[in-house]
C-alpha cells in the first residue's frame, strides 16, 4: 500500500503564491535605467508579449517541481502487507557477574585456558541468539546492578552489549541480590508464567541492599523463575594421594545459589569448565515456550 507518512506537507502547496501575494515586488516609481530609445523598447516588449505563451504555461514548469518538492518532503512510502513477529517463547533477562575474579583463567574451552567472562560471553552469547520469539535483556552486576540492555527481540544487539561488557565495570564486589531485585523490577510487568532469569556468578554476595534470598523470595511471589549459574573450576588435585591444592571456587556460595532456584521454582547449575556451560545452554534452550499471541509489524 502506497502513502505518505507526512501527507500535512501537502498543506504547503499554495506558499509560493501567498508569498508573491504578500510580498509583492517593490517600484520605486522611478525608472531604473533612462535611454532616450526607451519608447522604441517599450514597443519591442509589447510585440513580443503578443507572441509569447498564455501565463499558465510560463508557470507550469515551476508549479511541476514545486508539486515534486512537496512529493518528496512528504516522505512517500510502500507499506507490504503486516508480517507476524515470531512471540512464541520468554521474556528473558541474563546477568552477568563482571566482579574481578570473573577475570580468573580457571575455564577450559577446545584446550585453552580461558577466563571465566570471556566463556561466559561465547557460550551464553549464542544462547541469546539462538533464542527466536524471546524477548531477551541482559544485566550486569559487580558492586552495582544495572540494565545493559532492556528487555528486546533485538537478540544480536544484547549479544554485542554482553560481548562489550568488561571486568570492573560495575565494581569489584557482588551484588547479587541488587541484581535480582534489578531484574524483578524489570520483569513484574510481563505475563507471570513467560519471566525467567538467568543469573551467572563465580562467588557470594558480598556488596548492594538487598539479601539474594529477600529478592528471591519476592522473585517467586511475582512468579519469576530464576536459574542460577555457579562458574569456576574445582580445586586442584596434587600428589598420588589426590590432596586438594588451590581450590579456584573457593568464594561460591552455592548453597546460597541453590536456594535461590528452589525458592522460585528454577535449577541450579554448575559449570566447572566450557563443556559443562555448553551443556548448561543446550538445556536452558529447552525451556517450553509460553504462547503468546503474534504482534503485527
Amino acid at each position: 500500500m502506497f502513502e505518505f507518512a507526512w501527507p500535512w506537507i501537502f498543506a504547503l502547496l499554495p506558499l509560493p503564491w501567498l508569498l508573491r501575494l504578500i510580498l509583492p515586488v517593490a517600484d520605486s516609481g522611478e525608472p531604473a535605467l533612462k535611454v532616450s530609445f526607451l519608447s522604441d523598447l517599450e514597443g519591442l516588449a509589447r510585440r513580443r508579449a503578443r507572441v509569447n505563451l498564455p501565463g499558465w504555461r510560463q508557470q507550469a514548469p515551476f508549479v511541476f517541481l514545486w508539486l515534486l518538492l512537496l512529493t518528496a518532503a512528504a516522505r512517500p512510502e510502500w507499506l507490504g502487507e503486516p508480517l507476524p513477529i515470531a512471540a512464541s517463547g520468554r521474556d528473558l533477562l541474563v546477568a552477568v557477574d563482571v566482579s574481578g575474579s570473573m577475570d580468573f583463567p580457571d575455564m577450559q574451552w577446545q584446550d585453552e585456558d580461558v577466563s571465566r567472562l570471556s566463556l561466559v560471553k561465547h557460550l551464553l552469547g549464542d544462547f541469546l541468539e539462538g533464542r527466536e520469539g524471546d524477548r531477551v535483556g541482559l544485566i550486569l552486576f559487580g558492586s552495582q546492578a544495572y540494565l545493559q540492555a532492556p528487555l528486546t527481540f533485538d537478540r544480536r544487539t544484547v549479544r554485542t552489549w554482553l560481548d562489550e561488557a568488561r571486568i570492573g565495570i560495575a565494581g569489584k564486589n557482588t551484588a547479587i541480590g541488587d541484581a535480582i531485585g534489578l531484574a524483578l523490577k524489570r520483569l513484574r510487568q510481563r505475563p507471570a508464567q513467560s519471566r525467567v532469569l538467568i543469573l551467572v556468578t563465580d562467588g557470594a554476595n558480598n556488596a548492594g541492599e538487598i539479601d539474594p534470598l529477600t529478592a528471591a523470595r519476592l522473585a517467586a511471589e511475582e512468579g519469576v523463575k530464576i536459574y542460577p549459574i555457579g562458574i569456576g573450576a574445582d580445586p586442584e588435585q596434587t600428589g598420588s594421594l589426590g590432596i586438594l591444592g588451590v581450590n579456584p571456587s573457593l568464594d561460591l556460595d552455592e548453597p546460597a545459589l541453590k536456594a535461590i532456584a528452589e525458592a522460585t521454582g528454577g535449577r541450579y547449575f554448575r559449570a566447572r569448565d566450557g563443556n559443562e556451560l555448553l551443556k548448561i545452554k543446550e538445556t536452558l534452550d529447552q525451556l517450553e515456550p509460553v504462547a503468546q499471541q503474534p504482534t503485527q509489524a
